[in-house]
Parts: C-alpha cells; sequence; structure tokens
C-alpha cells in the first residue's frame, strides 16, 4: 500500500495544538467583545441547499461552492459564508422570533478559489448581525466591534496617529440612485456592482469590458468610474444631490460613528462595492495600513432585500464578517502574535513505574483544586523532564522518588529562572 498524502488537501489547514491555541485565543477575544455587545451566540450546518447561494446577479461565490449531489440526489453544498443560512433561520421562525435581535457566531467556511497570502480555500470567520434594526446606528455598533478587536488583539487605532487599520466606507444607495438616473435599476444595478467590486484587481479599460457585457456602455461606465474615485462626504456632497439616500444616511453613520469614538478611523470611499450583490446601503471594508499585507482584513455591510430575495418579506439585517486568517498575517509581520504556552500548572513525575499509582492520586488531589495537571509516566532523564515541563509552561514539577515516597515526602520544584525546590509531606495531596 502506497503512503497517504500527508499534507492538507490544498487551501486547508491542519491545526496542531499550538495553532489551535491561537485560533482560541482570537475567538475568546471576539466572543468577549460579541457578548459585551448584547449579542447571543448561534450556529448553523455546515451543509446547505446550493440554491440558496446562487444567484442571478452572477456573484463570484457562485462559482466558488463546494457543491455536490448527495445520495438522495439533492444539490447541496459546504458553506461558503453564514449570512444566507441566517437569513433562511429568520425566515423559519417568522413572527415568532421578536426582534430586532443581536446574533453573532465563528463558522468555518469554504470557497473553491485560488489560495494566495491571507486568503484559503476554507476558514474561520467572526460574523455578528443585527436583525430588525433599519437605523445606520446598528452599521456604527458593529464597526465599533470590530475595533475593539483590533484593539484587544494589539492593533493601534488611537487618536491623534495614524491608525494600523482604517473603515473604507461607502453605500450602495449612492451609487443606486446614481445609475437609476442612468436607467440601470433592478438585476442589472446588481450585476454593475459585481463588476466594479473588481475594480483594482482588473485594469479599469477591462472593467469597462466587463461593463459592457452587462449592458453598460463607454460614456456610462467612464462616468461610473469618475463616481468612484470620491473620497470623503465634502467631495461626495458635490457630485450628488443632497437628497440622495446613500448620502444623508454616510452623514448620518459618521455623526453616531463619533459617539463610539470611532470617527477617526473612518475613511469615505465610494470605491468599496463588496462582492455579494445582496448589499442594500452601507457597505464597508476594515483595510490594513501597516506593513505589506495592505488590503481588506474584514467587511460587512446592510442587506435589508435578502429574505425578500429567498422568498420571505423584506427584513432589515446588517452583519460584517471578520476572518481569522487576514488578522494573524498582520499580527504575525507586525512581531504581535501572543506567546501562548500550554498552561499546565503542574507536572507530576514518577521516577519509577512503582510510583505511578501514587503520582495519579496527587494529581487527581491538584485537579480537584481546579488545576491543570499533566503526569509524566515516560521514564526519562531528569533534566529533560525538567525541560519539558518549563516548555509546557508548567508553574511546578512534584518529583516521586522512590526513597522520598518510602519517608512519606516528595520533592517541588518552582520552575523558572531560579528553581527552587523544597520538601512537602504527601498528606498535603490527601495522601
Amino acid at each position: 500500500m502506497s503512503q497517504i498524502d500527508l499534507e492538507p488537501v490544498k487551501g486547508t489547514r491542519d491545526f496542531y495544538p499550538e495553532d489551535l491555541r491561537f485560533r482560541s485565543w482570537l475567538f475568546g477575544h471576539m466572543r468577549a467583545v460579541a457578548k459585551s455587545l448584547g449579542y447571543e451566540e448561534y450556529d448553523a450546518c455546515v451543509l446547505e441547499h446550493a440554491e440558496l447561494y446562487i444567484r442571478k446577479a452572477g456573484d463570484e461565490i457562485t462559482r466558488q461552492l463546494y457543491d455536490f449531489k448527495d445520495k438522495g440526489d439533492r444539490h447541496l453544498s459546504l458553506r461558503p459564508e453564514l449570512t444566507p443560512s441566517l437569513a433562511r433561520m429568520i425566515m423559519a421562525k417568522g413572527s415568532a422570533l421578536a426582534l430586532p435581535v443581536r446574533w453573532f457566531s465563528i463558522p468555518q467556511c469554504f470557497r473553491y478559489e485560488e489560495t494566495q497570502r491571507g486568503r484559503k480555500r476554507e476558514h474561520f470567520q467572526w460574523n455578528m448581525d443585527a436583525v430588525g434594526l433599519a437605523s445606520v446606528a446598528a452599521e456604527a455598533e458593529l464597526m465599533f466591534a470590530q475595533a475593539e478587536l483590533c484593539r484587544r488583539v494589539g492593533l493601534k487605532l488611537d487618536v491623534g496617529s495614524e491608525p494600523e487599520v482604517v473603515w473604507r466606507v461607502s453605500n450602495r444607495q449612492v451609487l443606486g440612485h446614481f445609475l437609476s438616473g442612468m436607467g440601470v435599476e433592478g438585476d442589472q444595478f446588481a450585476q454593475v456592482c459585481v463588476c466594479i467590486d473588481k475594480r483594482g484587481k482588473i485594469s479599469d479599460l477591462e472593467l469597462t469590458a466587463e461593463l459592457g457585457k452587462v449592458g453598460i456602455d463607454a460614456e456610462r461606465a467612464a462616468r461610473i468610474l469618475t463616481l468612484l474615485d470620491v473620497r470623503g462626504l465634502d467631495q461626495l456632497a458635490g457630485v450628488v444631490p443632497a437628497d440622495n439616500p446613500g448620502l444623508i444616511a454616510l452623514r448620518e453613520l459618521t455623526d453616531l460613528a463619533a459617539s463610539f469614538g470611532i470617527a477617526h478611523l473612518i475613511r469615505i470611499d465610494l470605491s468599496v462595492i463588496r462582492g455579494l450583490s445582496y448589499y442594500t446601503g452601507t457597505v464597508w471594508e476594515v483595510f490594513a495600513q501597516v506593513g505589506t499585507f495592505r488590503r481588506a482584513i474584514a467587511g460587512g455591510g446592510r442587506y435589508d432585500r435578502l429574505c425578500e430575495q429567498l422568498g420571505g418579506s423584506a427584513t432589515p439585517m446588517v452583519g460584517f464578517g471578520f476572518g481569522d486568517i487576514p488578522i494573524a498575517e498582520v499580527l504575525t509581520e507586525l512581531g504581535r502574535m501572543p506567546v501562548l504556552p500550554r498552561g499546565l500548572d503542574d507536572v507530576v513525575f514518577p521516577m519509577g513505574p512503582k510510583q505511578f499509582a501514587i503520582a495519579n492520586r496527587i494529581a487527581a488531589h491538584l485537579r480537584s483544586e481546579g488545576r491543570s495537571v499533566s503526569v509524566d509516566y515516560s521514564l526519562r532523564r531528569f533534566k529533560h523532564v525538567v525541560q519539558r515541563a518549563e516548555d509546557d509552561g508548567a508553574k511546578r514539577l512534584v518529583i516521586l522518588g522512590g526513597d522520598e515516597v518510602a519517608k512519606g515526602v516528595c520533592k517541588i520544584r518552582q520552575l523558572g529562572a531560579e528553581r527552587l525546590e523544597s520538601e512537602q509531606p504527601l498528606s498535603a495531596f490527601g495522601i
């Protein structure tokens, strides 16, 4: 029999204990931030009906599905994102669910796409969503949550200095009303959004050609590209009417961001579109501004019509996704990855097989006090036992030699620089 491939499937990851320590640390901060804002955790099955993700606008995500037919001839997919599942769950509850609700989740998602730095074919993604809130106060709250996470993991967002991440914010209603004046609405508008989300990945000449495929001639394409170059509220107010609902919403959002203390992080940027056709209002990206990994590490948006597109009633919904891979890239490059030892309190070392039973009794006593305890049955040389215990982050080594146990005592070595050692009666451990 030939040896199996020892590498994980392309674009996926194994999580050895040291890797999982970082993941648990990061997820712990995500949960703490969400719960501090009153959000409740939920999850959904990793398998969904593929039709939940297939849209007429030609979203890129539709082409990236890990989809297949199961033994019952059902067309299924591993979830590429959680938002459609959330909409399905909201619809399933119907009027029995009292709105608004604030939910969060940290799902594993799968997309068959080209792998590159910061992007794989599976990832975990922190989602926070507010359902039933039409006000942009919900957007401001969610952006604040993202900022809190960034601060907690060590990124600098202080007022008075250049922040290491910024929030690039737009509103699809600005573009929607602009295009409506050109006769571009409905499904064609969604198709245009999918096209212009490619800007920066392809040239403007190539983008103009892409727009032509969805019915936008070169003259209108040029006007669209000019609008996408707008930066800041003042410039935006000079190119769209004062009653443009997107402009009004962005002004209100900026004021509310100030109440959360994050106004200095907001950058109005009409080039931000987001690639999913279901977005209807505010859209944003959390963009890294330091090091060589200068790209979006998170994003979000309002999607008030997603439930309607799935056959339900229009419901105000807004949320974000914050992946685990991009933030790890940023922290690694900045040298701010946390040092996360295994976290053992004690290692009990029986120096011979005859001491194994008493070692187990001592370990049980220590665990009953809430301590994390490992028994080292390896019978290795003492110096190797000490080194391994320190590498694992243990604070103490309980040493059980035959002579000491016969006298009713054990040795306790405090691990660290000084390695102080003392004797303690076995009776201290309930023996």
